[in-house]
C-alpha cells in the first residue's frame, strides 16, 4: 500500500488544437517527452516521489472506433510498473483526436468511455485516474473564450462542451470500475474565484462563482443552484440529461483534485468583463470551500509558478502553497496529496496555449535540458523533510492504493474482490426517494 501522504507531480500532457483545428498543441512534444521519457521517469524517482500524474496522448492513440495504437502507452507504462511508480492516469487532456472532432461532438462521451475501458483492459494494474482533466477550464478555454478546439465563444457551446466532457468523464468512470472495482477517481478541477470590483459588479460575480461549480455539481449528481439551473436549461441542457446527471452515485470512488494557480482568481467588472485579480483569498480559503460543497477528501493535484528574475520566485510560491496545505489540514479538511505541475518546463502556456511560439515557461521542476531548477531542490527537500511526519500516517487517512508491484498479491486481489462486492451490493439495494 503507498505510505502516508502524497506527494506528486506530472507529465503535461495537454493537446488542444488552435486555427481552427490545424494547429495541435502537443505539450508531449513541445518538451521531448516522447524523445526522453525514460530520463523523465528517472528523474520523478531522483525526487523521491513514487505517484504521477501520466497518461498516453489521446491523438496518438485512439486512431478511431475500436482501433489504438498502444506502442508508446506499452513501452511506457511497462516501464511505469517495472519501477513501481503509481500513476495518476490522466486519459483526456483539453484536446480530441481530429477523427472526432471537437467537444460540440455528442458521441464524445460513448467513444471515450469506451476507450477508457479499453485502457484499463490492457493495464488492469492502474488504479488511479483522472479520466478528464480540468472540466469546467477544458468546456470555458473551448466553447467560452474561443481559444481551444471548437472555438466557440457562446453559453449554448459552453454548456454543450461542458454536458458533453463530464458526461465522458462519467461514463468513463463506470467503464473503468467495471473493469477495476477498488479504481479511485482523482477529478483535478481548477478551483476559481470572483471578486466584484464594485457593488454594481456583485450579480455578475455572483453568476460566475455559482458557474465555476457546475462540472463538479454534475460529476457528483448534486443539484445545481436555481439560477444554474435556468442557465443550464437556457441554453441547450435537456430535463432528461439534468436528471441523468443527478443519478450520478461514484462520489466513494472520488477524490476532489483541486489546482490553484495564481491566475485562479478573478476581478469581475458591473458589465461582466473579468481580469485576472491576482492571489486574494488564496488555495486555503478556496478550497474550503469547495470541500464545503462537496464533502470528499481533496488533493492539490495542481500548482506552478515561472522562475524569474530573481531565481526564487517558483521556489517561495511552492512554500506559500504548501503552508496552505498545511492550513487546510489543520482546519480539518482530509487533504490526502500535493503536487507540483510539472516535472520539466512547459512550453506556450505564457499564452495559454492559443499561440504557437516554441516559448519556453520555466515552471517545471526540471528545465527542458533535464537540469533541475531551484524549485526542484526545494521540492525534494520538502518531501524528505515532511514525508514521514504528516498525520496521514494514521490509517483512517490513508488513500488505499495498491502499488503496481502488489497487484498480483493476495491483499490486492482481495481488494479487488471486496470492491467489486460493495459496489454490486450498492448497485441491488433499494435508492432512497429524494
Amino acid at each position: 500500500m503507498l505510505p502516508g501522504f502524497i506527494f506528486a507531480t506530472g507529465i503535461e500532457n495537454s493537446i488542444p488544437t488552435i486555427d481552427g483545428g490545424k494547429v495541435r498543441m502537443d505539450e508531449m512534444e513541445k518538451c521531448g517527452h516522447y524523445r526522453y521519457w525514460h530520463t523523465d521517469f528517472d528523474l520523478v524517482q531522483e525526487m523521491g516521489l513514487c505517484v504521477l500524474r501520466y497518461g498516453p496522448p489521446l491523438h496518438r492513440t485512439f486512431l478511431g472506433v475500436d482501433r489504438y495504437d498502444w506502442s508508446f502507452a506499452d513501452e511506457t507504462f511497462r516501464d511505469l510498473r517495472r519501477r513501481d511508480l503509481v500513476p495518476i492516469v490522466d486519459l483526456c487532456h483539453f484536446g480530441v483526436p481530429d477523427w472526432i472532432g471537437n467537444f460540440q461532438n455528442p458521441d464524445f462521451p460513448a467513444l471515450f468511455a469506451a476507450y477508457a475501458r479499453a485502457f484499463a483492459e490492457r493495464f488492469p494494474w492502474v488504479q488511479l485516474y483522472t479520466p478528464v482533466n480540468e472540466m469546467y477550464i477544458c468546456a470555458v478555454f473551448s466553447a467560452l473564450y474561443g481559444w481551444w478546439n471548437e472555438q466557440l465563444a457562446t453559453d449554448r457551446a459552453f454548456v454543450t462542451a461542458l454536458k458533453h466532457v463530464v458526461r465522458a468523464n462519467v461514463l468513463a468512470m463506470r467503464e473503468i470500475l467495471d473493469v477495476r472495482p477498488d479504481a479511485l477517481f482523482i477529478q483535478s478541477e481548477s478551483s476559481e474565484y470572483f471578486h466584484a470590483e464594485n457593488p454594481k459588479a456583485i450579480g455578475p460575480a455572483e453568476i460566475r462563482n455559482a458557474r465555476r461549480f457546475l462540472s463538479l455539481d454534475l460529476n457528483y449528481g448534486r443539484r445545481v443552484d436555481s439560477d444554474m439551473y435556468e442557465y443550464l436549461m437556457d441554453n441547450g441542457m435537456t430535463r432528461a440529461e439534468y436528471r441523468a446527471f443527478l443519478k450520478n452515485n461514484l462520489k466513494h470512488h472520488c477524490i476532489m483534485g483541486n489546482d490553484y494557480y495564481q491566475t485562479n482568481e478573478h476581478r469581475v467588472t458591473a458589465n461582466g468583463a473579468t481580469c485576472a485579480s491576482g492571489e486574494i483569498f488564496g488555495y486555503a480559503v478556496i478550497t474550503r470551500q469547495y470541500h464545503d460543497r462537496y464533502r470528499l477528501p481533496v488533493m492539490h493535484t495542481e500548482t506552478n509558478l515561472c522562475q524569474g528574475p530573481n531565481g526564487d520566485e517558483a521556489v517561495n510560491w511552492l512554500r506559500k502553497e504548501w503552508a496552505n496545505v498545511l492550513r487546510v489540514r489543520n482546519d480539518g479538511v482530509p487533504i490526502v496529496g500535493f503536487t507540483w505541475y510539472s516535472l520539466t518546463d512547459q512550453v506556450d502556456w505564457d499564452s495559454a496555449l492559443r499561440e504557437n511560439n516554441g516559448r519556453v515557461n520555466a515552471l517545471g521542476l526540471y528545465d527542458l535540458e533535464r537540469k533541475i531548477r531551484p524549485v526542484g531542490e526545494a521540492y525534494r527537500q520538502l518531501i524528505r523533510d515532511w514525508q514521514q511526519v504528516l498525520p496521514t500516517q494514521s490509517v483512517c487517512l490513508q488513500v488505499p492504493v495498491v502499488l503496481p508491484s502488489e497487484y498480483d498479491d493476495d491483499w490486492g486481489r482481495k481488494s479487488r474482490r471486496h470492491a467489486r462486492q460493495t459496489r454490486e451490493a450498492m448497485t441491488a439495494a433499494p435508492k432512497n426517494a429524494d
